[in-house]
């Protein structure tokens, strides 16, 4: 035998928020995807750009290493780490101003 599903809940009415707010919630969120579209050309270069263009940076180095062979053995996850921790930083800062914003 089969057990009815729950009821469900009643649904929220939709709030529009106020002029004021609905600003602050642009200005957020532009600086949000700001920052993400950064990030991801950061995370492009590092990981895309230095593979293809392998053979024209051999003569860099970077602790004795040549580029494209450090950034395919550590240099890259060093990348990503780094783009991980500043991601989160950043948007600590942003969201906390914001909720700053609010309170006041």
């Amino acid at each position: 035998m089969d057990k009815p599903s729950p009821p469900a809940p009643p649904a929220r009415p939709a709030r529009t928020p106020s002029p004021e707010l609905q600003a602050r919630l642009d200005v957020h969120w532009r600086k949000t995807r700001r920052l993400t579209a950064i990030l991801l050309l950061v995370w492009l270069l590092t990981g895309f750009l230095t593979v293809f263009y392998a053979r024209e940076l051999l003569h860099l180095n970077l602790f004795g290493w040549p580029l494209p062979f450090y950034m395919a053995a550590q240099g890259a996850s060093l990348v990503y780490l780094a783009i991980i921790a500043l991601y989160a930083w950043r948007m600590r800062r942003l969201d906390r101003a914001f909720h700053a914003e609010e309170q006041a």
